[in-house]
């Protein structure tokens, strides 16, 4: 009965979930069409919210562009390719290797997201060169399912956002929030430990049991999958010297070490994307051993990341009009589905219902601090007038964010660009991926609100 649920998921996404660019143009359709009359907004308005939206992530689209390049020239380097083999050779069947890589990318993003999707992804592939019989589909599935437990840990933006209270954040929650919220009420609370562990211990499992029928089993070539860099020349002109000189790779190495030195003795162990980036840069540098093998490695893995660069605006143009108000009546759209499920909460089902709707905006705006601007203000004055705990109202905005990640193609994109594969490959496993964990963080949700 599972595998036939499983099938039947796999089969429909990939005859109707189309080429995610357009699935960027169908979201962004429809987003103008609903926001329209649910806030009274004309035609030029939403145009003008969506052009103004376009650009504001030309920061993130680079970093997230960094995340999937580095982290991809990082991995094709001889030492790490020779550690990444060995690991891969652990474990030995189809259902031991869906569970490794689906636990080697849960604690991974556990730690930090971004580094969690690109050590998940880059860890599938390699175990699908191993010439075993293990779906790639399936394999890469896996490793993006670890991103769903990123909000419930060390890296999670909402939690973070409220653990160090500023104006900023005052304004963010609808003044709601004036103290800050200890990390042992966020993400080590016990509601939220136990959609962690519980996350841990079924979705390797649930993906395991997903696999394939030998008959209905794809097996990537191994040798489609080989990222050797090609080898350099025997340097012959002082030009040809210097790019192959050990040297100058040693100095920028010098130059990263010393600066995330002092960022960790300084700040402590925080990774943000800037960190992450930085470190799979200097790593990369260090274990190329060259200028002109890193250069190599670079170009090569930059191809993947055209998806990015081609759907951010769109995201953020959705994203503009979603967040855009009208200033005649102070309405959004997102504003007005998170209204709407504040008006049919009360104490016990708040936290449950603000984790569904945080799910069903996090669709149309897939990031994490976006989200954060739009709901904060709405969800937290309501969840303290009904008396529920900052904590728990954050997380369970938190958490939605994070649940539909599964079913939107934004946050695949790196994972996808890595293993060179599509949406649809991989987003029917995802739904079932996306069934399980909502049952468990309903679960959770539902306890706290009634205890």
């Amino acid at each position: 009965m599972f595998r036939k649920f499983t099938n039947g998921c796999v089969t429909l996404v990939q005859k109707y979930l189309p080429e995610p660019f357009l699935f960027c143009v169908i979201l962004t359709v429809l987003v103008f069409a609903l926001a329209i009359p649910l806030t009274g907004q004309g035609v030029l308005d939403m145009v003008l919210h969506w052009g103004n939206g376009a650009w504001s992530l030309l920061v993130f689209s680079m970093q997230m562009a960094l995340v999937l390049v580095l982290g991809n020239a990082m991995a094709i380097s001889p030492p790490l390719q020779k550690t990444l083999k060995s690991l891969a050779g652990i474990p030995q069947t189809a259902f031991s290797s869906i569970v490794f890589v689906t636990l080697i990318s849960l604690i991974a993003c556990w730690i930090n997201w971004g580094f969690g999707l690109v050590v998940g992804a880059i860890f599938a592939k390699e175990i699908a060169k191993q010439g075993r019989k293990v779906d790639y589909r399936l394999l890469i599935a896996s490793a993006y399912s670890g991103f769903l437990i990123w909000h419930g840990g060390f890296s999670g933006s909402i939690p973070l956002a409220i653990a160090n209270v500023t104006a900023a954040v005052t304004s963010q929650t609808g003044g709601a929030l004036t103290v800050s919220v200890s990390t042992n009420d966020t993400i080590f609370a016990s509601f939220n430990l136990f959609i962690c562990v519980g996350l841990l211990v079924c979705l390797p499992l649930v993906n395991a049991w997903m696999h394939p029928s030998d008959d209905k089993t794809i097996v990537i070539d191994a040798a489609l999958l080989k990222e050797e860099v090609r080898a350099a020349t025997v340097p012959v002109t002082p030009a040809e010297k210097l790019e192959n000189s050990p040297l100058f790779s040693l100095i920028a190495v010098i130059f990263g070490v010393a600066y995330l030195f002092h960022h960790f003795k300084t700040k402590g162990f925080i990774l943000d994307l800037n960190i992450v980036n930085l470190i799979f840069l200097t790593l990369g540098i260090l274990l190329h051993g060259t200028p002109i093998r890193y250069v190599r490695a670079i170009d090569q893995a930059v191809k993947g990341a055209g998806g990015i660069l081609l759907q951010f605006p769109f995201y953020a143009g959705i994203m503009g009009m979603m967040v855009g108000v009208n200033p005649a009546n102070g309405l959004s759209l997102a504003g007005v589905i998170s209204n709407g499920f504040v008006a049919v909460s009360n104490a016990t089902t708040f936290p449950l219902l603000s984790f569904l709707s945080a799910g069903i905006v996090n669709f149309f705006v897939p990031s994490g601090g976006g989200q954060w601007a739009v709901q904060g203000p709405i969800m937290m004055p309501a969840g303290a007038a009904l008396g529920i705990s900052p904590a728990v109202t954050a997380m369970s905005i938190a958490w939605g964010d994070a649940w539909t990640n599964m079913v939107q193609p934004f946050w695949a994109l790196p994972a996808l660009g890595i293993a060179g594969l599509s949406a649809r490959d991989i987003m029917g496993y995802c739904v079932v991926d996306m069934f399980v964990s909502g049952i468990i963080i309903c679960v959770a949700f539902l306890g706290v609100g009634l205890l």
